[in-house]
């Protein structure tokens, strides 16, 4: 199963469930799994089997062919995602002191893959320079970054924004003595 189709099935029960007013709990119940194995569902870290899909779609007394409406592997277009603060996925980069980003969406488009994650930093967050195998865009949402291109140092507020290629050893660094964010935007090729 392709990531961006297991994505959408996640957020099709998530977004199912929450529109019934059902908790995890109930849904897990009803489906007669466990509560972990849902919230793994929801947030696309498992693969249900096929028999666990159609027992929690059945628990969401949803048609089988209304959940599966609209849902299309990475070639297809893809439907329109909204993704609420609250849901925003959390993870760690790399090991960095004061880096925190959240994952928007992940989506495969054509032959190409976009990565929309905010980024906060910390006063005086720091991490070596790093190079990515992606375009990125950098939209400063909060605060001064200073960002740092080789020997080269660039300084963006609130309202700017750049592209780059990740390919250049790159690393920002917050400026204020209040936490920044940025939205940033990841551009993967695939080579195939």
């Amino acid at each position: 199963m392709e990531d961006d189709v297991l994505i959408q099935i996640s957020n099709r029960i998530k977004d199912r469930r929450r529109e019934k007013n059902i908790t995890v709990q109930e849904l897990a119940q009803r489906a007669n799994v466990s509560k972990g194995l849902i919230s793994q569902i929801e947030n696309s870290r498992t693969i249900p089997s096929l028999i666990v899909l159609i027992d929690i779609i059945k628990a969401l007394e949803i048609d089988m062919n209304v959940f599966f409406q609209d849902i299309h592997a990475g070639g297809n277009k893809f439907p329109l995602i909204i993704r609420r603060q609250a849901e925003y996925h959390h993870f760690e980069k790399e090991h960095a002191d004061g880096f925190h980003y959240q994952r928007i969406f992940t989506q495969s488009i054509k032959n190409s893959t976009v990565d929309i994650v905010i980024l906060e930093l910390e006063p005086n967050a720091k991490r070596p320079q790093v190079e990515t195998e992606a375009y990125e865009y950098k939209y400063i949402l909060k605060g001064t970054i200073e960002y740092q291109f080789g020997e080269d140092t660039y300084t963006l507020k609130e309202g700017d924004s750049m592209l780059f290629d990740g390919r250049l050893p790159h690393t920002p660094r917050n400026k204020g003595k209040k936490k920044a964010s940025m939205l940033v935007i990841y551009f993967f090729e695939d080579k195939n």
